[in-house]
């Protein structure tokens, strides 16, 4: 049971105030009566606003809705269609060319491109390995993964395996930092002359084609770190000849440090399971200890008690000699969550309130501590605090985002656009207006990104009525993403996000399959994205090699010159247009779906597990969090509603399908088994979401999984 106090008339949650109290707000200049108070004024001012902006959604919806039912049976009509939406405000109109005004935006995110990773914060461990994330070992990340052929024998060094390293990783430098006359496979010795590094061969002394190359270093008797850096992202050679895989290389090089996760995105929202006060203060304690630099987490592995903190920055000389210091850490932004929720942890009179909103005002009380450094390691060496708003819809609340954090600013006492603002470009009304999205938050932006799972989740809801989809798997493929993706880059490169933004692509989902993701992943560089998710600090350090493969920036030139991506495409939904399906392929699609949804549903419910990586129907870990459960549970509901499949066929695959989820997860002694009851909390949030899927706002999935997850653990915890 939730203990509230009596703040500035707010009913607030004991355990928040303390921590906002004691561990926020010391240190900030900000007083707790003013903090209070201005969150008061700020809720009244803007809540009422907010509650339009959702009642919008949902009379476009129905207006939607009502439209394509009274077209039923009838070929798609595109024009009439885009008519139609400029007719009710969904298109709006384009303004005047403009260029976003974004000033103190950190260099990670506006002019280096690299790895992104996007780690739940309400997961301290997880967390700091992804703050940690910003300097990977080449190495590791070959020798321990399928990114080679094989896989190491024997649980010690394997000198077979580590040779594949060490061939792949030379191969690697010849493209990126390559010498004038040799590979770095023939190398003897890496040689510091001055203010040259070079490389020795039986053939002699031999340059780098890019001398500049050489940015650092650090030399101790016999070990040294020699740091070059191209396309702006830095390359460490470690020597170290008594390291045994130094002892068995000739020039001594025990390892290649790449520079991997440029920037994290410390999650609030899809990939964590926060529904009560209780964790949304833990939430914000971690983003907390990230801010201020002491947050810490103990562990036990492999029989160790080991204690996790953040990195140091890399103390290197100049090649002049002069001190200089690398970054340790990745740029940390945090997500928020949208407009839609409320939250039990701040009540006004008696009701709950918006939870963006009181994300927004404590997580940019706690980065205040990091603005207020003087020495140390900082996150942002610019002054700014890096937010990422997800699941808006159109200008409108884009607007509003913007509104909410200026009115934040004044409360905290913070210079106008301190606060920086990503969209993420994942609900169907934003992507066909970009342009004015981008333009509401002109002088805020840093960041723009597509989500296929999300995104494709709205654009099954938001055309519902108008026929079955396509099976998933080939979503992929349809004409609407490829202009979703293109139109994306076009419209962030109209806007004048080059060298000042990230425009980013999605994750790859597969964290056991890097071999595939280092041949699939180089695709997101050459589509013009600056930046793309990742799902592991080892996944950051192999898809950093793609950057020093693609000139992002000049890639980007390229694309400026292309044919602008289809609105007519972008609006048009992949449809199964008569298409007949074998019983075979429904049946196929059905127990993949049910699948899915439960191996996701009943570790958020039951464990309060937001992203895992979760078996799927053929035993392949995949990442899933909340926005792949909103496609895979609105695909089944549109089949559902178009008679692809009836409620027993549903009922059915769901119980065969709890079956194979608690078979998968027998070795878990933590896990509650679905079968053979089928009557448990998590069991039935399935069976909601997909039965209730028409009518859930926009198709999301919290409100289900929000109050499921809370009669469980009122079920675990009774009071």
């Amino acid at each position: 049971m939730t203990r509230y106090v009596t703040r500035a008339g707010l009913s607030v949650a004991e355990e928040l105030a303390t921590l906002v109290e004691e561990q926020v707000l010391p240190g900030t200049g900000v007083k707790p009566e003013g903090f209070w108070g201005g969150y008061d004024r700020l809720l009244r001012k803007l809540v009422p606003q907010n509650l339009a902006l959702l009642e919008k959604r949902e009379t476009l919806q129905a207006q939607i809705d009502d439209w394509l039912v009274a077209r039923k049976g009838q070929p798609w009509d595109g024009e009439a269609y885009r008519a139609f939406l400029k007719q009710i405000g969904y298109l709006v109109p384009e303004g005047p060319d403009f260029t976003i005004g974004t000033k103190n935006v950190d260099d990670e995110i506006a002019v280096t491109a690299g790895p992104q990773l996007v780690v739940p914060v309400m997961n301290a461990r997880f967390a700091l390995n992804a703050a940690n994330a910003r300097w990977g070992s080449l190495y590791d990340a070959l020798y321990g993964t399928d990114a080679l052929p094989g896989a190491p024998e024997g649980k010690s060094y394997d000198p077979k395996r580590g040779a594949q390293a060490v061939a792949w990783a030379a191969e690697f430098l010849d493209l990126a930092v390559p010498l004038k006359t040799i590979s770095h496979a023939e190398v003897t010795e890496y040689r510091r002359g001055g203010e040259e590094l070079v490389a020795v061969s039986p053939s002699g002394v031999h340059g780098f084609k890019d001398p500049a190359a050489f940015v650092g270093y650090r030399e101790e008797g016999e070990t040294a770190t020699y740091m070059l850096r191209h396309n702006g992202m830095h390359i460490g050679l470690l020597i170290d000849p008594a390291h045994p895989v130094g002892r068995d290389s000739p020039s001594g090089l025990k390892d290649v440090l790449l520079e991997s996760a440029l920037t994290a995105i410390q999650d609030c929202e899809d990939s964590v399971a926060a529904v009560d006060a209780a964790d949304k203060t833990a939430v914000y304690a971690n983003w907390l200890g990230l801010m201020k630099g002491d947050l810490e987490e103990s562990f036990e592995k492999g029989g160790k008690q080991m204690t996790r903190r953040l990195a140091p920055d890399m103390a290197l000389l100049s090649p002049a000699g002069e001190p200089m210091s690398l970054q340790g850490r990745a740029l940390l932004l945090v997500r928020n969550v949208g407009h839609l929720m409320t939250t039990d942890a701040v009540l006004c009179e008696g009701e709950e309130t918006p939870e963006g909103m009181l994300d927004a005002l404590v997580t940019v009380a706690c980065a205040m501590h990091d603005l207020k450094k003087e020495s140390g390691p900082r996150n942002s060496r610019k002054g700014s605090v890096y937010v990422v708003k997800p699941k808006m819809h159109g200008p409108e609340e884009v607007a509003f985002a913007e509104k909410l954090y200026a009115e934040v600013e004044v409360i905290l006492g913070l210079p106008k656009n301190t606060v920086k603002l990503g969209v993420m470009d994942e609900e169907r009304r934003t992507s066909v207006n970009l342009r004015e999205c981008i333009r509401a938050v002109k002088d805020r932006l840093v960041f723009i990104n597509t989500g296929f799972l999300d995104r494709t989740g709205d654009e099954i809801h938001t055309s519902m009525q108008a026929g079955p989809f396509i099976p998933k798997a080939e979503m992929a493929g349809a004409a609407w993403l490829q202009a979703y993706e293109n139109g994306n880059v076009d419209t962030g490169l109209a806007c004048g996000l080059q060298g000042r933004a990230q425009i980013g692509k999605g994750m790859w989902a597969k964290p056991d399959r890097m071999a595939e993701m280092l041949e699939a992943k180089t695709g997101h560089p050459m589509a013009g994205a600056n930046t793309a998710w990742v799902p592991s600090p080892t996944a950051a350090t192999l898809h950093a090699t793609h950057y020093h493969q693609v000139d992002v920036f000049a890639r980007q030139d390229e694309l400026k010159s292309r044919e602008k991506a289809s609105l007519d495409a972008l609006l048009t939904p992949p449809l199964l247009a008569g298409r007949n399906l074998t019983e075979e392929e429904v049946s196929r699609d059905l127990d993949n779906n049910c699948q899915g949804i439960l191996g996701y549903v009943v570790r958020w419910i039951d464990q309060g597990v937001g992203c895992s990586k979760v078996p799927d129907i053929n035993d392949v870990g995949l990442m899933e969090d909340r926005a792949t459960l909103r496609i895979s549970s609105q695909y089944l509901a549109n089949w559902l509603l178009h008679g692809l499949v009836t409620e027993a066929q549903v009922e059915e695959a769901l119980k065969r399908m709890a079956v194979k989820v608690d078979a998968q997860n027998a070795g878990d002694p933590s896990y509650t088994p679905m079968a053979p009851g089928f009557d448990g909390v998590a069991f039935a949030a399935a069976r909601d979401l997909i039965f209730t899927g028409t009518t859930q706002p926009s198709g999301y999935t919290e409100p289900v999984l929000h109050a499921r997850r809370r009669e469980a653990k009122a079920k675990a915890s009774p009071q």
